[in-house]
C-alpha cells in the first residue's frame, strides 16, 4: 500500500533517514529505467529530448521562451534541469509546462519544475484538478494504486483543440482519455529551414488497471480509450514521441540518434499508426484476460 505524499515525508523525517531538504523532490519508487540518465538530444528543428531513459520529456524552443512537456519523477528534476542547461537553455526561460497525465511518473516533478522556472502548468481540466491535489482522479483505472505526488498549485485546464502559443510555436491539446480520464496528447510543427514536420507527443494509451477495476465493467472508459487510439492514429504525424519511449520504439530511436544514425530515425510517418495498433492490441488482450 502506498503512503500519501505528506505521510511519506513525515515517516522519513521521523525515522532519521537521509532526506533531501527539498520536499518537492523526495523520491517516489518506480521503474529503474525511469531514473536512468539520458543525454539530451535534438530530435528535429527546435525540439529536444530532455528526459530519462524511460520517461519522455520534451523541450521546445519557440524563439520567445521555452515550452516543456511532462515532468517525470520528483527525483529526476535535477537531471532534467541539467539536461536543459547542457543544451544551452535556461530553466528560468520555460514559460509553459504541458502535461500528458496526472500520474506520478509524468507529473511527479511538475511542482519543482514549475517553482524553479516560474512556468504555468497546463493540461486538461480533469488532469489539472488531479494535479492540484497530487492524487489520481477517482475515476482513474489505476486510482487504487497510483502513488500521490507533490501537488501542483498553479495547474490550469485547457480545452480540447486549444493551442498554447509562444513565439513561433503553437502546441495544440488533443484529449486522449482512457489510460487516465484527463490524458492529453500534444501536437506542433517544428522546422529545419523550410522543412517542417508534424510532431506528436502522445500520452500513454495502455489499458492498465488496478484493484477491482476492469475495462469490461466500464464500457464508457473502454469506448473512450478506443476513440483515443483512433484519434492518435489519424493525427498528422511525421515524428512521434510517446510518454514512455519504449512503448513506441523511441528508446531504440534515441540510442540510434545518439550514435549519429542517418537519416533521422525519429522521422517516420507510420509511427503513430504503429503506436495505435500496439495500443489496440493491448486493449483487446486485456479485455480477453478479463473475460477468461
Amino acid at each position: 500500500m502506498f503512503l500519501s505524499f505528506a505521510a511519506a515525508l513525515a515517516l522519513m523525517s521521523a525515522s532519521g533517514s537521509a532526506v533531501h531538504d527539498d520536499p518537492l523532490t523526495q523520491p517516489i519508487p518506480g521503474n529503474a529505467d525511469w531514473v536512468k540518465p539520458q543525454t539530451p538530444l535534438k530530435l528535429y528543428g527546435k525540439t529536444y529530448f530532455v528526459g530519462t531513459g524511460g520517461l519522455s520529456l520534451v523541450l521546445i524552443d519557440t524563439g520567445d521562451g521555452l515550452i516543456l512537456i511532462d515532468g517525470a519523477l520528483p527525483q529526476t528534476v535535477a537531471a532534467t534541469e541539467t539536461n536543459i542547461r547542457q543544451l544551452g537553455f535556461r530553466v528560468e526561460d520555460i514559460r509553459y509546462i504541458l502535461n500528458t497525465e496526472a500520474h506520478y511518473d509524468h507529473s511527479g516533478g511538475l511542482a519543482a519544475l514549475a517553482r524553479d522556472s516560474g512556468a504555468q502548468v497546463i493540461t486538461s481540466p480533469i488532469g489539472a484538478a488531479a494535479l492540484r491535489t497530487g492524487r489520481a482522479d477517482g475515476d482513474d483505472p489505476q486510482a487504487s494504486s497510483v502513488p500521490e505526488h507533490p501537488p501542483v498549485a498553479n495547474a490550469r485546464g485547457i480545452e480540447d483543440g486549444e493551442s498554447v502559443r509562444l513565439g513561433d510555436t503553437a502546441v495544440t491539446a488533443v484529449f486522449t482519455p482512457g489510460h487516465t480520464p484527463g490524458s492529453v496528447s500534444w501536437t506542433w510543427k517544428t522546422c529545419e529551414g523550410d522543412a517542417c514536420v508534424d510532431v506528436v507527443f502522445a500520452s500513454s494509451l495502455n489499458a492498465v488497471a488496478s484493484g477491482s477495476f476492469t475495462y469490461r465493467a466500464h464500457p464508457d472508459v473502454t469506448a473512450a480509450l478506443r476513440a483515443s487510439i483512433e484519434r492518435v492514429e489519424a493525427l498528422p504525424c511525421d515524428l512521434l514521441i510517446s510518454a514512455h519511449p519504449d512503448n513506441s520504439g523511441g528508446d531504440v530511436k534515441i540510442a540510434a540518434l545518439q550514435a549519429g544514425a542517418a537519416p533521422n530515425p525519429f522521422l517516420d510517418p507510420s509511427a503513430c499508426r504503429a503506436y495505435a495498433e500496439r495500443a489496440r492490441a493491448r486493449l483487446q488482450a486485456r479485455l480477453d484476460r478479463e473475460a477468461s
